[in-house]
Order: structure tokens, then C-alpha cells, then sequence
């Protein structure tokens, strides 16, 4: 990692950085911090739930490159921390290769100096409600080859796309572009069975509106299964973050109560 990311020029809260913050990262401003210590007050396990998403992605991650992925599309990819997706899969299958999209500049331009010299990786800026400028990018389709199979990760992004015709469109156009054998990563917060009052949950959706551009809308698990219809969603389905495939090195914040985490995470392979 580079250091920390200079303040000097304000710049405003991002959904990427936030998560940093949480995952104890240095590339964050002032207001992502701001905005982060705002949900705090309300939602006060957020760096843990950050940190078992990525527990989860990573285990994801190492799964699909074990079954033979060498090939990922990471949309909506955040900041370089540790244990990045071009780490896991690339000491797995060395030859395996990545491309890192995110809407965030910031979280581009850290991704390119991490991979500078890494052939088999690189980092663009992105919108995941525009997949058609993803897919058709130069520099993805210089590195996948979509006529053999990918491994499209959408890990804690889809909640930041509310609205549930854009999101079911763009990850209907994602789905659509892959080979079969391809598999779809999906982690997603949830309301459903989790421990939160609507007006915690009110006062969250008015902080990352106010504070960020990336609205936040959470998703029921009947929504959430809806991203992989068609699909045959790998063992144990679609479970809660800390229950899917978990790993003695895994964070324990919610073993014992895992809906606690409020994510739901699934893979599911495209026939």
C-alpha cells in the first residue's frame, strides 16, 4: 500500500472509502471518516460486518479459481486491501487474470499502483448501472476472453443500486455476456431476521444519501435469490455471510448468531 492518501484537496464520502475505513485501510478523506463515524452511531458493527463480507469474497474467490476459474471480473471492487481477489486466484493459477472495476477514482488509480507490473491484472473506472461501458471497455476485453468462463464477483455492491429494475437489468446484461461455466459471486445487506429497527435502518439510507452519491437499498432474500435465477447456486445456496463454505481463519464476530451479519451471500454457476 502506498501510505496514507493526502487530504489536502476535499473531496466527498464514498461508499469504497467508507468501507476502507472500516476494513482499517489508510485511503480514506475526512469525509468518508465523517460519514462512517455517523453510521456507527447507528448501525455500530459496521467495521465487522465489512470485514466478514470480505471473509466471505475471499473464500468465494479461492473457490472458484480451485474449481478452474482463471478469469474475474471484480465490479464494484473498492479500495486494495488485503487479500485481493489478483492475490488469491494468481497463487492458485498464476496465469489466472483480473480486472478490478469501481465508479471510485480513487479506488482505480490505488488498484493501478498495486498492480503495476502485473501483467495478468489491472484496474478501470466503471458503473456497474452501465454495464454495456464495462463489457466493451478496451482493457476488458484485452484481458478476459468472454467466450471462456469468468467469474463475475459483485460482492457488497448491489445494495448501493436500489432501484430493483436497474440492478436486475445490469446484472441481467453482465450474466448475459458470460460462457457457460461462468459463476456470479453476490453478497448483499439485508433487513430480513437482522436485529435492526426501521428507524435505524431509516436513518442509515438518509446518511449514505446525504453524505455519499451512492444511495443505499437493502434487499429481502426472495430479491436477493432473484440474481440467480437460472442458475445452479453452489452448496450450502444462499446463507448468511459467515455461513457460507467458512474457514478456521475467519473472523468469529457472528458465529454464534450469524443472521447478526446482515449479509447474505451465494455463488451460483451459469449452465
Amino acid at each position: 500500500m502506498a501510505g496514507v492518501i493526502d487530504d489536502g484537496e476535499a473531496k466527498p464520502a464514498t461508499a469504497a472509502r467508507i468501507y476502507d475505513y472500516y476494513l482499517g485501510g489508510t485511503y480514506n478523506f475526512p469525509a468518508d471518516r465523517e460519514a462512517a463515524q455517523a453510521m456507527l452511531q447507528v448501525l455500530p458493527l459496521g467495521p465487522q460486518l465489512a470485514r466478514t463480507n470480505r471473509a466471505f469474497l475471499r473464500r468465494a474467490v479461492r473457490f472458484l479459481a480451485e474449481s478452474g476459474v482463471r478469469q474475474f471480473l471484480d465490479v464494484g471492487s473498492g479500495i486494495p486491501t488485503e487479500g485481493n481477489v489478483h492475490e488469491i486466484v494468481q497463487r492458485i493459477n498464476p496465469d489466472a487474470r483480473v480486472v478490478y472495476v469501481d465508479i471510485d477514482p480513487v479506488a482505480v488509480a490505488e488498484s493501478l499502483e498495486l498492480l503495476e507490473g502485473n501483467e495478468g491484472a489491472t484496474a478501470v473506472r466503471g458503473d456497474l448501472r452501465d454495464p454495456q461501458s464495462i463489457l466493451t471497455h478496451p482493457q476488458v476485453t484485452a484481458l478476459l476472453d468472454f467466450d471462456q468462463p469468468i467469474g463475475l464477483l459483485l460482492g457488497a455492491v448491489l445494495h448501493f443500486v436500489p432501484d430493483d429494475d436497474l440492478a436486475y437489468d445490469a446484472v441481467g446484461q453482465l450474466r448475459a455476456a458470460l460462457a457457460p461455466g461462468s459463476y456470479l459471486l453476490v453478497s448483499h445487506a439485508t433487513a430480513d431476521e437482522a436485529p435492526h429497527d426501521q428507524g435505524e435502518l431509516d436513518v442509515a439510507h438518509d446518511i449514505y444519501r446525504r453524505k455519499t452519491a451512492t444511495p443505499l437499498g437493502l434487499r429481502s432474500r426472495a430479491q436477493v435469490e432473484r440474481f440467480f435465477t437460472g442458475l445452479d447456486l453452489v452448496e450450502p445456496g444462499l446463507v448468511w455471510l459467515p455461513l457460507w463454505r467458512p474457514a478456521p481463519d475467519d473472523p468469529q464476530y457472528f458465529a454464534d448468531d450469524p443472521k447478526l451479519s446482515s449479509g447474505l451471500a451465494g455463488v451460483g454457476r451459469i449452465p
